[in-house]
């Protein structure tokens, strides 16, 4: 590529070659940052180790996609919650009633998990080691309390129908939260645990504690 060719895609429109392949780029580099981060943990995720396990010449293109660590990392939150709405929604939605959600909400977690083993620790690590001031963790935090909120009123719609028996919701739902993501820390100190099983105790757990009396 010659330098007006060069010229040409800076200050104009950039090829789309060009735009699906940095795209991709960014993708792979994401995906291993998540690997890199819930096998070795957040301190040690460095360029530098991203890029050998990534198989990259240098840490350098990993500098040309993003503009520091921090930037790398909101990328990876922002990756895995996605993914994690993707794989979720569908198998929630395809429940009827809201203790058969219930069940499928824990089910997909754990299926989740299953398919994508790094991602879930991933988001442990990266949130858990934000300074608390930092916007990034002022704005998952807020997320996360908004999802608590979400799942928090259809518990007690839940309970407003008479599928659900008296309790206080939010501890409910932190409670199944808590407990998800105790499997998911579980998982991987020991990578033979059987997920599934684990899915369907917590599914016939939950079921119990939330049965009208």
């Amino acid at each position: 590529m010659d330098l007006l060719m060069q010229a040409n895609i800076s200050v104009g429109e950039q090829s789309p070659a060009r735009t699906f392949a940095e795209a991709a780029r960014r993708a792979q580099i994401v995906g291993v940052a998540i690997k890199v981060v819930a096998t070795g943990g957040y301190p040690n995720a460095s360029f530098a180790r991203i890029a050998k396990e990534a198989g990259l010449s240098s840490t350098g293109i990993i500098s040309y996609h993003f503009a520091g660590k921090d930037d790398l990392m909101r990328e990876v939150i922002a990756e895995v919650m996605r993914a994690a709405t993707e794989h979720l929604q569908p198998r929630i939605d395809a429940a009827v009633g809201a203790r058969a959600k219930l069940r499928a909400y824990i089910h997909a977690h754990m299926s989740f998990l299953t398919a994508h083993p790094h991602h879930l620790r991933a988001l442990v690590e990266v949130v858990g080691n934000l300074p608390r001031d930092t916007p990034e963790r002022v704005e998952f935090i807020a997320q996360l309390d908004a999802i608590v909120g979400f799942h928090t009123d259809y518990i007690r719609e839940g309970q407003a129908a008479g599928e659900f028996g008296q309790f206080d919701p939010r501890v409910m739902v932190i409670a199944i939260q808590g407990a998800i993501d105790a499997v998911v820390l579980r998982k991987l100190r020991e990578p033979g645990l059987d997920v599934e099983r684990c899915g369907h105790e917590l599914a016939d757990l939950f079921d119990r504690a939330t049965r009208p009396t």
